[in-house]
């Protein structure tokens, strides 16, 4: 199978990423069901083709280059898209299950994923495949094909994405449930000013956003821990380390733990959306799968019953039904 107008095949791509996986023409040789020499023999027209020597020879063994392991990273995504089409038709034909792959961040697997995973067995049989990352990272898993949806927050580019909305947040601080906080109605600066603080990574804005307050109030923050995925802090927080700022929606994952929670001012507003590729076709399987990923949301309660009465008109935006046309986000998303 010819890929593009260089002459690239499948076959060699394969072949290279096995290569580089195993460690040796050998290993890949046995791995793929193929001669030693068969092997050799495809990874030389594969640098023939690219006009690029990917591996240093010597006498018993062959060395990737810095270019070999820059191609394979885009070999593994050009590949894992074409298997993920593969099994998709196949399932399409055969009318098999499907498995779904949805992306989100990885605290999401504490309470939404687990509900949204039990939906998609009980209506369609089909096992979930979760993947991991940043929101930026769910973007590109859904864009190489990895991911079929994805849990992220806006903004997204809408020239690449499709989405529904799921609900929107605001900040709450999170902290043990004998903290004093439990006794304040919100928590200002000028509370942050004495407490210890587990923080997000500060190449994220909400770390900006809190710490500028901070400063603004004339206070320095006194960081024990900084963490750069949130549902690393629940534990610090739980075990009365320090205090920590998230929002609504991420605060819900922590239900197990019975925190105190309580809002923040300022606050910034985050809105959550199920993502996929634009001009997505939607087998059976990813319409309720879609539909999980929204009831998941839409019957979401608040983290904790002290902040019900502040937080309520965030969840009843959650709670309200959206006709299943998709939103296309053209104009300020934070406002």
């Amino acid at each position: 199978m010819e890929l593009l107008q260089s002459g690239l095949k499948l076959r060699q791509l394969q072949v290279f990423r096995a290569v580089l996986r195993t460690g040796s023409t050998r290993r890949a040789a046995t791995a793929l069901g193929i001669s030693q020499p068969a092997v050799s023999q495809h990874v030389k027209q594969l640098e023939a083709a690219l006009g690029i020597a990917l591996f240093q020879r010597s006498t018993n063994r062959i060395l990737p280059s810095r270019e070999a392991w820059e191609l394979l990273r885009n070999v593994e995504l050009a590949l894992t898209s074409l298997e993920r089409l593969e099994a998709s038709i196949f399932a399409m034909k055969n009318e098999e299950r499907q498995q779904i792959a949805i992306a989100a961040p990885a605290v999401f697997g504490f309470v939404t994923l687990p509900k949204v995973v039990a939906t998609i067995r009980s209506k369609t049989g089909s096992s979930v495949r979760s993947i991991s990352g940043n929101y930026s990272q769910v973007g590109e898993h859904i864009l190489s094909g990895r991911a079929d949806l994805g849990i992220a927050r806006l903004p997204l580019d809408p020239h690449l994405f499709e989405w529904s909305p799921l609900g929107s947040a605001h900040n709450v601080c999170i902290f043990h449930p004998k903290h004093r906080f439990s006794k304040l109605a919100c928590i200002g600066a000028e509370d942050l000013a004495e407490e210890t603080i587990v923080d997000i990574d500060p190449e994220f804005a909400s770390h900006q956003m809190n710490f500028n307050a901070l400063r603004f109030a004339g206070f320095e923050p006194d960081i024990l821990v900084e963490y750069d995925s949130n549902g690393y802090e629940v534990g610090f927080v739980s075990a009365g380390l320090g205090v920590s700022i998230t929002n609504e929606i991420i605060a819900r994952e922590y239900s197990a733990f019975q925190l105190g929670v309580k809002p923040v001012d300022p606050s910034a507003l985050y809105h959550y959306v199920a993502v996929w590729q634009r001009g997505r076709m939607f087998s059976s399987a990813l319409e309720v799968s879609l539909e999980a990923i929204r009831s998941a949301f839409a019957n979401c309660v608040p983290a904790n019953d002290a902040t019900r009465d502040w937080i309520s008109p965030l969840w009843r935006l959650q709670s309200e039904p959206f006709a299943h046309t998709w939103l296309w986000q053209s104009h300020d998303p934070w406002r």
